[in-house]
């Protein structure tokens, strides 16, 4: 059991305490409710671009790093559709550091024409490095918009072009920060050798004194019901042809996810998944597969993905994974094999827990879905999953009508 205690601030901010006095550390993890799906569909990849802003200086502090390190502590940041997630570890000693640097930056960034230009030149050769100039680097680029038609899940955190980071403006940037990263648009948790009631303390006399409110009412537009399947073949300089499938699935927030995940492991998680052994070990067709769920907050995909082995027809590789698909649509899995998927998550699970920041992370993101206690109780529906559960999605996603198929092939 994760131990834990909460409040939150008069000006919105959630603040968790978890207190673990094994440990000289503590972790500051501050999860703001925005990601590339908040983003203008005009003006994209500004989530990512903030990942990087926020560590540029804010208002009374010209540096970030400097401070910290000088603390003995270290950071990080990630960016998805969903959600931006900042953290931060030190000793526990020097917790009042960590408060004045997340306090500061939530308050406001310096927003100085060099700090954007700086940054603006990084998040763009991270785009042409990583999703131009890479092999199968553009595949999320392709897929994305050929499963969604509606939904801002149609681009990817990096954005849909570069063009949007280049245009994007310093009033731009003021106004999606001012916007979005606000107290009550926020999950703080800390972690570590700490007492609760003086975190608590230190919460309200570092964040209290910031007013600025999010007032938005969020409602993002549903994606219609996939009808017909949906077809993109596309030639690349690569060695070797990809099969790319996409099947829209449900949110994390639902029933049905618990069922998904642990299907996606039956398929591809490990060398004794079923995927694996039939076509990678058995019949030599693919080098490498898998299957795994998005665990999108609203409704996600499952994505089924392979690299052919050379040599090897698509026709004949595409077959045999219909083959795969067909058995777990049309017969319930093995008591082993969800055994095996359910010890499987439920070590995943505690192993996560085991570092500190971990812990922290796992918390805020269970509070964003409705209780951090979560943490707690969510493994108990996997136990519950059933192999009719499994069957029962199978037949609901693997739907031909429901798929988007991306060939993405060598150039000849």
């Amino acid at each position: 059991m994760i131990s834990f205690n909460k409040t939150k601030l008069s000006n919105g901010l959630t603040v968790i305490v978890h207190e673990d006095q094994s440990t000289p550390l503590a972790t500051i993890n501050i999860l703001y409710k925005v990601g590339a799906r908040d983003e203008d569909p005009d003006k994209t990849g500004f989530a990512h671009l903030f990942e990087h802003l926020m560590f540029g200086g804010s208002v009374n502090i010209p540096e970030y790093d400097g401070p910290l390190q000088l603390a003995g502590g270290d950071n990080n940041a990630f960016t998805n559709n969903d959600v931006t997630n900042y953290y931060l570890t030190l000793p526990a000693q020097n917790l009042t550091t960590g408060f004045w640097l997340e306090s500061d930056r939530m308050m406001s960034l310096a927003f100085s024409p060099k700090s954007l230009e700086v940054q603006r030149q990084v998040v763009i050769e991270e785009f042409k490095q990583r999703y131009l100039n890479q092999p199968y680097g553009d595949v999320g680029l392709l897929l994305r918009p050929l499963s969604y038609k509606v939904h801002p899940y149609q681009w990817s955190t990096i954005g849909k072009e570069i063009s949007h980071i280049e245009n994007a403006s310093l009033e731009d940037v003021k106004k999606f920060f001012f916007k979005y990263y606000c107290p009550d648009n926020a999950i703080m948790c800390v972690a570590g050798n700490v007492k609760s009631e003086e975190v608590f303390k230190m919460a309200e006399e570092w964040f209290g004194e910031i007013r600025r409110s999010f007032h938005d009412e969020r409602k993002y537009p549903v994606e219609p019901l996939q009808t017909e399947k949906r077809v993109m073949t596309v030639e690349r300089e690569i060695p070797f042809d990809s099969l790319y499938r996409s099947y829209h699935s449900s949110s994390r927030f639902d029933k049905e996810y618990y069922a998904e995940d642990l299907m996606t492991d039956v398929l591809s998680a490990g060398k004794s998944s079923r995927l694996y052994n039939s076509l990678v070990k058995d019949k030599k067709l693919f080098s490498e597969i898998n299957c795994y769920g998005s665990g999108s907050f609203d409704k996600g995909t499952v994505i089924a993905e392979g690299k052919l082995v050379k040599g090897v027809t698509m026709k004949k590789a595409e077959e045999a994974l219909d083959e795969e698909i067909q058995k777990i649509m049309n017969a319930p899995v093995t008591e082993a094999e969800l055994t095996r998927v359910k010890n499987k998550i439920e070590s995943t699970m505690v192993f996560s827990e085991i570092d500190l920041s971990g812990r922290a992370l796992n918390l805020a993101f269970a509070e964003y879905m409705g209780d951090a206690g979560l943490i707690n109780t969510e493994v108990e529906r996997y136990r519950q999953v059933t192999a009719s559960d499994i069957t029962s999605r199978a037949n609901e996603i693997f739907r031909e009508t429901n798929c988007s198929t991306l060939y993405y092939l060598s150039k000849k």
